[in-house]
C-alpha cells in the first residue's frame, strides 16, 4: 500500500504526521522564532563584554560601517563597528593590531552566526601600540617617504612662517615669543586639535592647505607639547605622515619633548626636540645677524684698503724698474735727427737725377712729331663724331620720319604698345605734337585729289565730286 492510498487513520497509525500530545512542553518553533530566541538569549547573557584579540580582515564598507574578525591562537569571532562608533575611534585600526574591543554579543539570523557589535576599541597595552607603530613605520619607510635624499634645506630668513598647532595651548605662545626675541617675522597660525577624534584629519588638511593660501609661507612648523604615546598618536597616523612628506613647503616637526618620537618626525625636513627649538631653527638671531653684517662690512672695507695699498706698492715697484724717459726715447730722437740731416741731401740728389733724365729725352721731343700725332687724333675724333651724328635718334626726323613716345618719354616701336598707351607724343624734326590713339573710331575715308580734264565749260568731269 502506497502513502497516496492511505487514509487519515492509516497515516496516524503509520507515524508519518507530527502529533501534538496533551502536556507536551516542546512545541514546534519556526526558524525565525528560534533565531529570535537565540538572539535574545545571547544579548541578555552577553549584554556587555570586553574581548582581546588580533584584528584580521579589516574592511570599511562604503556605508561607513566596518567589518573585521578578532582572533587568537584557538578561535575567532566576527565583529562589526557601526558608522557612528567608527568615526569616534582614537586610532586607525589595521590588520595585525592587538586590541581590546568592548561591546555586546548578538546573532545574525541571516547566516546563523554570532558576532560582537563593538562600541569602543583600544589597543591592548603600550606593547601593542608600539608594535603597530613599528609596523606602520616600516611600511611607510619602504615606500620611500623617509628618504634623506628628499629632505630640503630650510630657508635662512623666511618672510612668512606657517604654524599648525592648537591656538590655545602654551606651544603657540612659546613659538611666538621665541620668534619675537630672535628675529620678528610674519606668522600665520592654522588652528587644529592636536589629539582626540578627528585630530589627524585636521592636521593633514592644514599642512595641505598652507600650500594654496596667499601669502604662501616659506616655512611650516607642526607643533605640539609633550604627552603619552596615546596623546601623540594623531601624528603617527598615515594621513598626517603622507601630508608632511608631500608638502611643497619645507617643514619642521616639533611634536612632544626631546624623548618623544612620532612618524611625522621621519617625514619632515627637520625635527626639533621642542616647539621652542623649532622657532630657533626657523630664524637667526637678529642681533647676531646685524653683528655679522657689520663684521662683513668692516672686513670688506679693510680688504679694499689692503688691496688698494698692495696695488700701489706693485705700481711703485714696476715704475722703479722702468728706464728713464730720456734713455727710453733717446734712440728714436737720434734716428729722427739723422733722418732730418739726410733729407736735404736726398732731395738735392733726386732733383739732379731728374734733370739728367730730362736732358737725356729732350732731344727726342721734336715739334713735327707732336703735330702729326695731334692731327691724326683729330681725324679719328671727327670720324667718330660723324658716326655718332648718323646714329642719333633725331637724325631720321629730318628725312620725314616720326618718333612715337609715351608721355614718360619712352620710345614706342609696337602698335600694341601704342594702343595700350592711348596718349602718345609724335616727335618731328621741328617739334613735338601730342596725339590720342582712338579705340574703335571709324577711319577717315581716303579722298584722292581732283584731276584736271579737258571738258567743256559747265560739264562735270569724270573725277569731279557731286
Amino acid at each position: 500500500m502506497t502513502p497516496s492510498t492511505l487514509g487519515p487513520d492509516d497515516l496516524d497509525a503509520s507515524g508519518l504526521l507530527a502529533e501534538e500530545k496533551s502536556g507536551d512542553n516542546a512545541p514546534a518553533l519556526s526558524v525565525s522564532e528560534l533565531s529570535g530566541a537565540l538572539k535574545r538569549t545571547v544579548e541578555n547573557a552577553f549584554g556587555f563584554v570586553r574581548v582581546r584579540g588580533e584584528i584580521s580582515g579589516w574592511k570599511r564598507h562604503a556605508s561607513g560601517h566596518c567589518y573585521f574578525t578578532l582572533k587568537d591562537e584557538g578561535a575567532c569571532i566576527d565583529a562589526v563597528i557601526w558608522k557612528g562608533q567608527a568615526a569616534s575611534l582614537a586610532f586607525r585600526p589595521e590588520d595585525g593590531a592587538e586590541v581590546i574591543a568592548s561591546g555586546k554579543l548578538t546573532t545574525y539570523p541571516g547566516r546563523s552566526k554570532y558576532q560582537i557589535v563593538v562600541s569602543r576599541m583600544e589597543l591592548a597595552g603600550e606593547g601593542a601600540l608600539m608594535a603597530l607603530l613599528d609596523k606602520r613605520r616600516r611600511a611607510l619607510a619602504a615606500e620611500g617617504l623617509f628618504d634623506e635624499a628628499k629632505k630640503r634645506r630650510l630657508p635662512y630668513l623666511p618672510r612668512v612662517i606657517g604654524v599648525v598647532t592648537s591656538p590655545t595651548g602654551a606651544v603657540i605662545r612659546d613659538i611666538l615669543h621665541r620668534l619675537e626675541d630672535r628675529c620678528p617675522t610674519h606668522v600665520i597660525v592654522w588652528p587644529v586639535p592636536v589629539q582626540g577624534e578627528g585630530a589627524a584629519e585636521k592636521v593633514a588638511a592644514a599642512i595641505r592647505g598652507f600650500a594654496s593660501i596667499s601669502p604662501r609661507p616659506d616655512l611650516l612648523i607642526v607643533a605640539r607639547g609633550g604627552g603619552s604615546i596615546e596623546d601623540l598618536w594623531a601624528f603617527n597616523e598615515e594621513e598626517v605622515v603622507r601630508a608632511a612628506a608631500a608638502s611643497p613647503i619645507p617643514l619642521i616637526s616639533a611634536v612632544g619633548h626631546e624623548t618623544d618620537t612620532t612618524l611625522i618626525d621621519f617625514a619632515s625636513d627637520r625635527r626639533a626636540p621642542t616647539p621652542t627649538a623649532a622657532a630657533e631653527m626657523a630664524v637667526p638671531v637678529r642681533a647676531e645677524l646685524a653683528a655679522t653684517l657689520a663684521e662683513y662690512d668692516h672686513r670688506m672695507a679693510a680688504s679694499a684698503t689692503r688691496s688698494s695699498a698692495r696695488a700701489g706698492e706693485r705700481l711703485e715697484l714696476m715704475a722703479s724698474r722702468w728706464p728713464e724717459a730720456a734713455n727710453l726715447f733717446a734712440p728714436f730722437a737720434q734716428r729722427l735727427d739723422d733722418a732730418g740731416e739726410r733729407l736735404p741731401r736726398a732731395l738735392v740728389q733726386r732733383t739732379a737725377h731728374a734733370r739728367a733724365d730730362l736732358a737725356e729725352v729732350a732731344p727726342r721731343l721734336q715739334a713735327r712729331l707732336v703735330t702729326e700725332r695731334i692731327a691724326r687724333a683729330q681725324e679719328r675724333l671727327g670720324a667718330l663724331w660723324r658716326l655718332a651724328e648718323l646714329a642719333h635718334p633725331e637724325k631720321p626726323l629730318q628725312r620725314g620720319f616720326v618718333r612715337v613716345t609715351d608721355r614718360a618719354g619712352k620710345t614706342i616701336i609696337h602698335a600694341a604698345d601704342a594702343r595700350a598707351a592711348v596718349a602718345v607724343d609724335l616727335h618731328f624734326a621741328d617739334g613735338r605734337v601730342a596725339a590720342h590713339i582712338g579705340d574703335g573710331a571709324a577711319p577717315v575715308p581716303f579722298r584722292p585729289a581732283k584731276r584736271k580734264t579737258n571738258v567743256a565749260p559747265g560739264q562735270p568731269g569724270l573725277f569731279d565730286e557731286e
